[in-house]
Protein backbone atom coordinates (compact mmCIF):
# COMPACT_ATOMS: atom_id res chain seq x y z
CA UNK A 1 0.00 0.00 0.00
CA UNK A 2 1.27 3.47 -0.81
CA UNK A 3 1.84 5.87 2.08
CA UNK A 4 -1.09 7.97 0.83
CA UNK A 5 -3.36 4.90 1.03
CA UNK A 6 -2.17 4.23 4.59
CA UNK A 7 -3.08 7.77 5.61
CA UNK A 8 -6.54 7.34 4.09
CA UNK A 9 -7.09 4.19 6.17
CA UNK A 10 -6.12 6.04 9.37
CA UNK A 11 -8.70 8.73 8.60
CA UNK A 12 -11.67 6.35 8.22
CA UNK A 13 -12.43 6.02 11.95
CA UNK A 14 -12.11 9.73 12.95
CA UNK A 15 -14.22 10.75 9.93
CA UNK A 16 -16.89 8.19 10.90
CA UNK A 17 -16.98 9.50 14.48
CA UNK A 18 -17.21 13.09 13.26
CA UNK A 19 -20.09 12.27 10.89
CA UNK A 20 -22.00 10.42 13.63
CA UNK A 21 -21.68 13.44 15.91
CA UNK A 22 -22.82 15.65 13.01
CA UNK A 23 -25.90 13.42 12.58
CA UNK A 24 -26.76 13.71 16.31
CA UNK A 25 -26.36 17.51 16.25
CA UNK A 26 -28.35 17.79 13.03
CA UNK A 27 -31.26 15.64 14.26
CA UNK A 28 -31.57 17.51 17.57
CA UNK A 29 -31.34 20.90 15.85
CA UNK A 30 -33.74 20.16 12.97
CA UNK A 31 -36.41 18.12 14.79
CA UNK A 32 -36.66 20.13 18.02
CA UNK A 33 -38.60 23.35 18.13
CA UNK A 34 -36.11 26.17 18.51
CA UNK A 35 -37.76 27.31 21.76
CA UNK A 36 -37.07 23.87 23.28
CA UNK A 37 -33.50 23.53 21.96
CA UNK A 38 -31.21 22.97 24.94
CA UNK A 39 -27.45 22.82 24.65
CA UNK A 40 -27.11 21.10 28.04
CA UNK A 41 -28.99 18.16 26.55
CA UNK A 42 -26.87 18.19 23.38
CA UNK A 43 -23.61 18.28 25.36
CA UNK A 44 -24.86 15.45 27.60
CA UNK A 45 -25.76 13.28 24.57
CA UNK A 46 -22.44 13.86 22.80
CA UNK A 47 -20.35 13.09 25.92
CA UNK A 48 -22.29 9.91 26.66
CA UNK A 49 -22.20 8.86 23.01
CA UNK A 50 -18.39 9.03 22.98
CA UNK A 51 -18.11 7.42 26.42
CA UNK A 52 -20.41 4.51 25.49
CA UNK A 53 -18.70 4.13 22.09
CA UNK A 54 -15.38 3.61 23.84
CA UNK A 55 -16.66 0.87 26.14
CA UNK A 56 -18.84 -0.92 23.56
CA UNK A 57 -16.01 -0.63 20.96
CA UNK A 58 -18.60 0.76 18.58
CA UNK A 59 -16.01 2.08 16.14
CA UNK A 60 -13.80 -1.03 16.22
CA UNK A 61 -14.93 -2.14 12.77
CA UNK A 62 -12.17 -3.54 10.59
CA UNK A 63 -11.95 -4.74 7.00
CA UNK A 64 -12.35 -8.35 8.18
CA UNK A 65 -15.29 -7.66 10.56
CA UNK A 66 -18.26 -9.95 9.81
CA UNK A 67 -21.74 -8.47 9.40
CA UNK A 68 -23.01 -10.40 12.46
CA UNK A 69 -20.32 -8.68 14.54
CA UNK A 70 -21.51 -5.34 13.16
CA UNK A 71 -25.10 -6.12 14.21
CA UNK A 72 -23.90 -7.08 17.70
CA UNK A 73 -22.02 -3.77 18.01
CA UNK A 74 -25.10 -1.79 16.95
CA UNK A 75 -27.43 -3.61 19.36
CA UNK A 76 -25.12 -3.37 22.39
CA UNK A 77 -24.28 0.28 21.71
CA UNK A 78 -27.86 1.45 21.22
CA UNK A 79 -29.12 -0.51 24.22
CA UNK A 80 -26.70 1.30 26.56
CA UNK A 81 -27.24 4.60 24.73
CA UNK A 82 -31.02 4.25 25.20
CA UNK A 83 -30.53 3.92 28.97
CA UNK A 84 -28.30 7.00 29.08
CA UNK A 85 -30.69 8.93 26.81
CA UNK A 86 -33.81 8.13 28.84
CA UNK A 87 -32.08 8.74 32.17
CA UNK A 88 -31.68 12.38 31.16
CA UNK A 89 -35.46 12.75 31.03
CA UNK A 90 -35.85 11.25 34.50
CA UNK A 91 -34.25 14.49 35.73
CA UNK A 92 -35.63 16.98 33.21
CA UNK A 93 -39.10 17.01 31.69
CA UNK A 94 -39.62 16.77 27.95
CA UNK A 95 -40.22 20.24 26.59
CA UNK A 96 -37.79 21.83 29.03
CA UNK A 97 -34.89 20.14 27.32
CA UNK A 98 -35.90 18.87 23.88
CA UNK A 99 -39.20 18.51 22.07
CA UNK A 100 -40.27 15.08 20.70
CA UNK A 101 -37.66 13.03 22.58
CA UNK A 102 -38.88 9.69 21.11
CA UNK A 103 -38.68 11.01 17.55
CA UNK A 104 -35.18 12.39 18.18
CA UNK A 105 -33.97 9.04 19.56
CA UNK A 106 -35.57 7.04 16.71
CA UNK A 107 -34.01 9.26 14.05
CA UNK A 108 -30.54 9.11 15.65
CA UNK A 109 -30.67 5.30 15.82
CA UNK A 110 -32.09 4.94 12.29
CA UNK A 111 -29.75 7.35 10.52
CA UNK A 112 -26.59 6.17 12.33
CA UNK A 113 -27.53 2.51 11.64
CA UNK A 114 -28.11 3.27 7.95
CA UNK A 115 -24.83 5.18 7.75
CA UNK A 116 -22.98 2.35 9.52
CA UNK A 117 -24.17 -0.26 7.02
CA UNK A 118 -23.74 2.10 4.07
CA UNK A 119 -20.06 2.80 4.88
CA UNK A 120 -19.48 -0.90 5.71
CA UNK A 121 -20.62 -2.06 2.25
CA UNK A 122 -19.24 0.98 0.43
CA UNK A 123 -15.74 0.24 1.76
CA UNK A 124 -16.08 -3.42 0.76
CA UNK A 125 -17.05 -2.36 -2.76
CA UNK A 126 -14.19 0.14 -2.86
CA UNK A 127 -11.67 -2.49 -1.75
CA UNK A 128 -12.98 -5.11 -4.17
CA UNK A 129 -11.96 -2.71 -6.96
CA UNK A 130 -8.35 -2.86 -5.77
CA UNK A 131 -8.32 0.32 -3.70
CA UNK A 132 -7.48 0.91 -0.03
CA UNK A 133 -5.59 -2.39 0.00
CA UNK A 134 -2.90 -3.77 2.30
CA UNK A 135 0.17 -5.73 1.23
CA UNK A 136 0.98 -8.84 3.23
CA UNK A 137 3.64 -11.56 3.38
CA UNK A 138 3.83 -14.77 5.38
CA UNK A 139 6.72 -16.12 7.41
CA UNK A 140 5.94 -19.81 7.47
CA UNK A 141 5.33 -22.86 5.29
CA UNK A 142 3.47 -23.58 2.09
CA UNK A 143 0.24 -25.02 3.57
CA UNK A 144 -0.50 -21.81 5.48
CA UNK A 145 0.50 -19.77 2.41
CA UNK A 146 -2.02 -21.66 0.24
CA UNK A 147 -4.83 -21.07 2.75
CA UNK A 148 -4.09 -17.35 2.99
CA UNK A 149 -3.74 -16.95 -0.77
CA UNK A 150 -7.03 -18.77 -1.37
CA UNK A 151 -8.87 -16.73 1.26
CA UNK A 152 -7.75 -13.34 -0.05
CA UNK A 153 -8.35 -14.31 -3.70
CA UNK A 154 -11.90 -15.39 -2.87
CA UNK A 155 -12.56 -12.41 -0.60
CA UNK A 156 -11.10 -9.49 -2.53
CA UNK A 157 -13.51 -7.18 -0.67
CA UNK A 158 -11.23 -7.54 2.38
CA UNK A 159 -8.63 -5.47 0.56
CA UNK A 160 -5.48 -7.61 0.96
CA UNK A 161 -2.73 -8.39 -1.56
CA UNK A 162 -0.74 -11.52 -0.77
CA UNK A 163 2.82 -11.16 -2.10
CA UNK A 164 4.09 -14.56 -1.02
CA UNK A 165 5.85 -16.39 1.80
CA UNK A 166 9.33 -16.82 3.28
CA UNK A 167 10.58 -20.10 4.69
CA UNK A 168 13.93 -21.71 5.47
CA UNK A 169 12.60 -24.78 3.66
CA UNK A 170 13.00 -24.65 -0.12
CA UNK A 171 9.78 -24.78 -2.17
CA UNK A 172 9.05 -24.79 -5.89
CA UNK A 173 6.17 -22.36 -5.78
CA UNK A 174 5.35 -19.05 -7.45
CA UNK A 175 4.61 -17.53 -4.06
CA UNK A 176 7.87 -18.69 -2.42
CA UNK A 177 10.05 -15.58 -1.97
CA UNK A 178 13.12 -17.03 -0.25
CA UNK A 179 14.48 -17.82 3.19
CA UNK A 180 13.42 -15.89 6.29
CA UNK A 181 16.59 -13.75 6.42
CA UNK A 182 15.64 -12.21 3.06
CA UNK A 183 12.21 -11.25 4.36
CA UNK A 184 13.27 -8.18 6.34
CA UNK A 185 14.80 -6.29 3.40
CA UNK A 186 11.97 -7.40 1.09
CA UNK A 187 9.31 -6.11 3.49
CA UNK A 188 10.90 -2.65 3.67
CA UNK A 189 11.54 -2.41 -0.08
CA UNK A 190 8.02 -3.48 -1.16
CA UNK A 191 5.78 -1.40 1.13
CA UNK A 192 4.49 -4.42 3.05
CA UNK A 193 1.87 -3.43 5.67
CA UNK A 194 1.17 -6.68 7.54
CA UNK A 195 3.36 -9.66 8.39
CA UNK A 196 1.73 -13.03 9.03
CA UNK A 197 3.77 -15.53 10.98
CA UNK A 198 3.28 -19.23 11.73
CA UNK A 199 4.34 -19.12 15.35
CA UNK A 200 4.91 -22.87 15.65
CA UNK A 201 7.62 -22.75 12.95
CA UNK A 202 9.89 -20.39 14.87
CA UNK A 203 11.70 -20.54 18.20
CA UNK A 204 11.34 -17.89 20.90
CA UNK A 205 14.46 -15.97 19.83
CA UNK A 206 13.25 -15.75 16.22
CA UNK A 207 9.77 -14.60 17.30
CA UNK A 208 11.31 -11.85 19.46
CA UNK A 209 13.36 -10.69 16.46
CA UNK A 210 10.24 -10.63 14.25
CA UNK A 211 8.22 -8.69 16.84
CA UNK A 212 11.01 -6.13 17.30
CA UNK A 213 11.29 -5.68 13.54
CA UNK A 214 7.57 -5.03 12.99
CA UNK A 215 7.41 -2.73 16.04
CA UNK A 216 10.41 -0.67 14.90
CA UNK A 217 9.00 -0.27 11.39
CA UNK A 218 5.40 0.29 12.56
CA UNK A 219 3.98 -2.74 10.76
CA UNK A 220 1.07 -4.97 11.75
CA UNK A 221 1.88 -8.48 13.01
CA UNK A 222 -0.54 -11.42 12.80
CA UNK A 223 0.38 -14.78 14.32
CA UNK A 224 -1.13 -17.98 12.94
CA UNK A 225 -1.21 -20.38 15.91
CA UNK A 226 -0.86 -24.13 15.75
CA UNK A 227 -4.03 -26.22 16.08
CA UNK A 228 -3.81 -26.05 19.91
CA UNK A 229 -3.87 -22.24 19.71
CA UNK A 230 -1.57 -20.19 21.94
CA UNK A 231 -3.96 -18.14 24.02
CA UNK A 232 -2.28 -15.24 25.76
CA UNK A 233 -3.40 -12.08 27.51
CA UNK A 234 -1.11 -10.19 25.10
CA UNK A 235 -3.03 -11.32 22.00
CA UNK A 236 -6.55 -11.16 20.56
CA UNK A 237 -7.89 -14.20 18.70
CA UNK A 238 -9.67 -13.36 15.43
CA UNK A 239 -10.79 -15.32 12.40
CA UNK A 240 -10.15 -14.50 8.76
CA UNK A 241 -12.64 -16.89 7.18
CA UNK A 242 -11.73 -20.18 8.87
CA UNK A 243 -8.11 -19.20 9.57
CA UNK A 244 -7.42 -18.34 13.25
CA UNK A 245 -5.20 -15.30 13.66
CA UNK A 246 -3.55 -13.95 16.83
CA UNK A 247 -3.19 -10.17 16.82
CA UNK A 248 -1.06 -8.41 19.46
CA UNK A 249 -3.21 -6.20 21.67
CA UNK A 250 -2.65 -2.50 20.94
CA UNK A 251 -0.40 -0.66 23.35
CA UNK A 252 -1.94 2.30 25.25
CA UNK A 253 -0.34 4.96 23.04
CA UNK A 254 -1.49 3.17 19.88
CA UNK A 255 -5.03 4.22 20.81
CA UNK A 256 -6.15 7.72 19.83
CA UNK A 257 -8.27 8.00 23.00
CA UNK A 258 -5.10 7.74 25.15
CA UNK A 259 -3.61 10.80 23.43
CA UNK A 260 -6.89 12.74 23.74
CA UNK A 261 -7.32 11.88 27.43
CA UNK A 262 -3.68 12.67 28.24
CA UNK A 263 -3.83 15.99 26.36
CA UNK A 264 -7.00 17.09 28.16
CA UNK A 265 -5.42 16.22 31.51
CA UNK A 266 -2.20 18.08 30.58
CA UNK A 267 -4.11 21.26 29.69
CA UNK A 268 -6.18 21.20 32.90
CA UNK A 269 -3.22 20.32 35.16
CA UNK A 270 -0.80 22.83 33.60
CA UNK A 271 -3.39 25.63 33.83
CA UNK A 272 -3.94 24.69 37.48
CA UNK A 273 -0.19 24.86 38.26
CA UNK A 274 0.33 28.09 36.28
CA UNK A 275 -2.62 29.84 37.95
CA UNK A 276 -2.15 28.63 41.52
CA UNK A 277 1.62 28.14 41.83
CA UNK A 278 3.59 29.89 39.09
CA UNK A 279 1.53 33.11 39.30
CA UNK A 280 3.11 34.00 42.67
CA UNK A 281 6.20 31.74 42.93
CA UNK A 282 7.75 32.55 39.55
CA UNK A 283 8.20 36.31 40.20
CA UNK A 284 9.95 35.53 43.54
CA UNK A 285 12.32 33.03 41.90
CA UNK A 286 13.07 35.41 39.04
CA UNK A 287 14.08 38.16 41.51
CA UNK A 288 16.40 35.72 43.35
CA UNK A 289 18.03 34.61 40.10
CA UNK A 290 18.60 38.22 39.02
CA UNK A 291 20.17 39.16 42.36
CA UNK A 292 22.39 36.04 42.44
CA UNK A 293 24.05 36.25 39.01
CA UNK A 294 24.14 38.09 35.70
CA UNK A 295 22.37 36.67 32.70
CA UNK A 296 18.89 35.88 31.37
CA UNK A 297 16.17 34.70 33.77
CA UNK A 298 15.17 31.78 31.57
CA UNK A 299 17.28 29.14 29.89
CA UNK A 300 16.02 27.58 26.67
CA UNK A 301 17.48 24.61 24.88
CA UNK A 302 16.51 22.55 21.84
CA UNK A 303 15.37 19.03 22.72
CA UNK A 304 13.80 16.07 20.87
CA UNK A 305 10.02 15.90 21.15
CA UNK A 306 7.36 13.59 19.76
CA UNK A 307 8.73 11.60 16.79
CA UNK A 308 12.03 13.48 17.06
CA UNK A 309 10.53 16.92 16.33
CA UNK A 310 12.69 19.65 17.86
CA UNK A 311 11.27 22.15 20.36
CA UNK A 312 12.61 24.71 22.83
CA UNK A 313 12.53 23.34 26.39
CA UNK A 314 12.35 26.14 28.98
CA UNK A 315 13.92 26.18 32.46
CA UNK A 316 14.83 28.77 35.08
CA UNK A 317 18.53 29.58 34.61
CA UNK A 318 20.52 27.73 37.27
CA UNK A 319 24.04 28.17 35.84
CA UNK A 320 26.37 30.99 35.00
CA UNK A 321 26.24 31.82 31.31
CA UNK A 322 28.65 29.39 29.60
CA UNK A 323 29.36 27.97 26.13
CA UNK A 324 29.14 24.32 27.25
CA UNK A 325 25.47 24.37 28.29
CA UNK A 326 24.39 22.56 25.09
CA UNK A 327 27.24 20.06 25.26
CA UNK A 328 27.76 18.99 28.86
CA UNK A 329 25.08 18.18 31.45
CA UNK A 330 25.47 19.29 35.05
CA UNK A 331 27.66 17.08 37.23
CA UNK A 332 28.28 16.86 40.98
CA UNK A 333 29.94 20.01 42.38
CA UNK A 334 29.67 21.65 38.95
CA UNK A 335 31.33 25.08 39.14
CA UNK A 336 28.87 26.49 36.58
CA UNK A 337 25.90 26.12 38.98
CA UNK A 338 25.03 29.28 40.93
CA UNK A 339 24.02 29.36 44.62
CA UNK A 340 20.36 29.95 43.82
CA UNK A 341 20.71 27.51 40.93
CA UNK A 342 21.84 24.74 43.29
CA UNK A 343 18.65 25.24 45.34
CA UNK A 344 16.48 25.30 42.21
CA UNK A 345 18.03 22.09 40.88
CA UNK A 346 17.86 20.33 44.27
CA UNK A 347 14.11 21.06 44.52
CA UNK A 348 13.45 20.70 40.75
CA UNK A 349 11.94 24.21 40.78
CA UNK A 350 14.06 25.07 37.73
CA UNK A 351 11.72 22.82 35.71
CA UNK A 352 8.57 24.86 36.48
CA UNK A 353 8.54 26.87 33.19
CA UNK A 354 8.07 23.57 31.36
CA UNK A 355 4.41 23.72 32.34
CA UNK A 356 4.19 26.34 29.56
CA UNK A 357 5.73 23.71 27.24
CA UNK A 358 2.99 21.35 28.38
CA UNK A 359 0.25 23.92 27.81
CA UNK A 360 1.32 24.63 24.22
CA UNK A 361 1.65 20.91 23.49
CA UNK A 362 5.41 20.33 23.14
CA UNK A 363 5.58 18.28 26.34
CA UNK A 364 3.39 16.26 28.67
CA UNK A 365 3.26 16.39 32.47
CA UNK A 366 4.49 12.78 32.61
CA UNK A 367 6.70 11.07 30.03
CA UNK A 368 10.32 10.24 29.20
CA UNK A 369 12.62 13.16 30.05
CA UNK A 370 14.07 14.84 26.92
CA UNK A 371 17.87 14.76 26.66
CA UNK A 372 20.13 17.41 25.16
CA UNK A 373 20.69 16.83 21.43
CA UNK A 374 24.31 15.74 21.72
CA UNK A 375 23.28 12.97 24.16
CA UNK A 376 20.39 11.86 21.96
CA UNK A 377 22.70 11.41 18.95
CA UNK A 378 25.06 9.37 21.11
CA UNK A 379 22.47 7.13 22.78
CA UNK A 380 20.56 6.31 19.57
CA UNK A 381 23.66 4.45 18.35
CA UNK A 382 24.63 2.93 21.70
CA UNK A 383 21.37 1.98 23.45
CA UNK A 384 18.95 -0.59 22.05
CA UNK A 385 15.38 0.68 21.49
CA UNK A 386 16.38 4.20 22.58
CA UNK A 387 14.29 5.88 19.86
CA UNK A 388 11.08 4.25 21.17
CA UNK A 389 11.13 7.00 23.83
CA UNK A 390 10.30 9.49 21.07
CA UNK A 391 7.03 7.73 20.25
CA UNK A 392 5.36 9.79 23.02
CA UNK A 393 5.70 13.40 24.18
CA UNK A 394 8.57 14.03 26.62
CA UNK A 395 7.55 14.79 30.19
CA UNK A 396 8.44 17.13 33.04
CA UNK A 397 8.75 14.01 35.20
CA UNK A 398 8.72 10.31 34.47
CA UNK A 399 8.93 6.79 35.83
CA UNK A 400 12.72 6.71 35.44
CA UNK A 401 13.11 9.96 37.41
CA UNK A 402 11.08 8.81 40.44
CA UNK A 403 12.97 5.49 40.36
CA UNK A 404 16.33 7.18 40.96
CA UNK A 405 17.55 7.47 37.36
CA UNK A 406 17.79 11.23 36.93
CA UNK A 407 20.58 13.72 36.40
CA UNK A 408 24.08 12.83 35.30
CA UNK A 409 24.76 9.58 33.42
CA UNK A 410 27.88 8.16 35.06
CA UNK A 411 27.88 4.64 33.65
CA UNK A 412 26.14 2.94 30.72
CA UNK A 413 23.74 1.07 33.01
CA UNK A 414 22.29 4.44 34.13
CA UNK A 415 20.99 5.27 30.67
CA UNK A 416 20.05 1.63 29.97
CA UNK A 417 17.86 1.51 33.08
CA UNK A 418 16.37 4.90 32.24
CA UNK A 419 15.41 3.70 28.75
CA UNK A 420 14.08 0.40 30.16
CA UNK A 421 11.76 2.27 32.56
CA UNK A 422 10.69 4.75 29.88
CA UNK A 423 9.70 1.87 27.57
CA UNK A 424 7.89 0.14 30.45
CA UNK A 425 5.93 3.38 30.99
CA UNK A 426 5.01 3.59 27.28
CA UNK A 427 3.87 -0.04 27.16
CA UNK A 428 1.97 0.03 30.47
CA UNK A 429 0.56 3.56 30.63
CA UNK A 430 -2.55 4.24 32.67
CA UNK A 431 -4.05 7.39 34.15
CA UNK A 432 -3.39 6.06 37.66
CA UNK A 433 0.28 5.45 36.79
CA UNK A 434 0.54 9.14 35.79
CA UNK A 435 -1.07 10.21 39.08
CA UNK A 436 1.30 7.96 41.03
CA UNK A 437 4.34 9.45 39.25
CA UNK A 438 3.15 13.04 39.86
CA UNK A 439 2.49 12.29 43.54
CA UNK A 440 5.91 10.64 43.98
CA UNK A 441 7.60 13.58 42.21
CA UNK A 442 6.05 16.03 44.68
CA UNK A 443 7.25 13.87 47.60
CA UNK A 444 10.77 13.71 46.13
CA UNK A 445 10.99 17.53 46.17
CA UNK A 446 11.04 17.35 49.99
CA UNK A 447 13.59 14.54 50.05
CA UNK A 448 17.33 14.85 49.55
CA UNK A 449 17.85 13.02 46.28
CA UNK A 450 21.41 11.94 45.65
CA UNK A 451 21.43 12.88 41.94
CA UNK A 452 19.55 16.19 42.26
CA UNK A 453 22.40 18.50 41.28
Amino acid sequence: MLKKEKKKSLLIRPITIFLDLLIINGVVYLVSDKEYLNFTFLTYIIIFWLFISYYTRFYNVYRYTHITKLLTLLLSHFFVFALAYLSFFSIFKEGKTVHNQLLVFTLIVSIVTFFKFFTFFLLKKYRSEGKNYRNIVLLGEINAAKKIEKLFNERNDLGYRFFGFFSDKLYKSKTYLGDVNKAFDYILQNNVDEVYCESSKFNEKQLIRIRKFVATNKLELRLIPENKAIYSKDFILEYFGTIPILKPKPLPFEKIETHIFKRVFDIIFSLFVIALVLSWLLPILLILIKIDSKGPLFFKQKRDGLNGKQFFCYKLRSMKVNSDADKISASKNDSRVTKVGAFLRKTSLDELPQFFNVLIGDMSTVGPRPHINIQTKKYINEIENYFIRNSVKPGITGLAQISGYRGEVIKKSDIENRVRLDIFYIENWSFFLDIKIIFQTVLNIFKKEEKAY
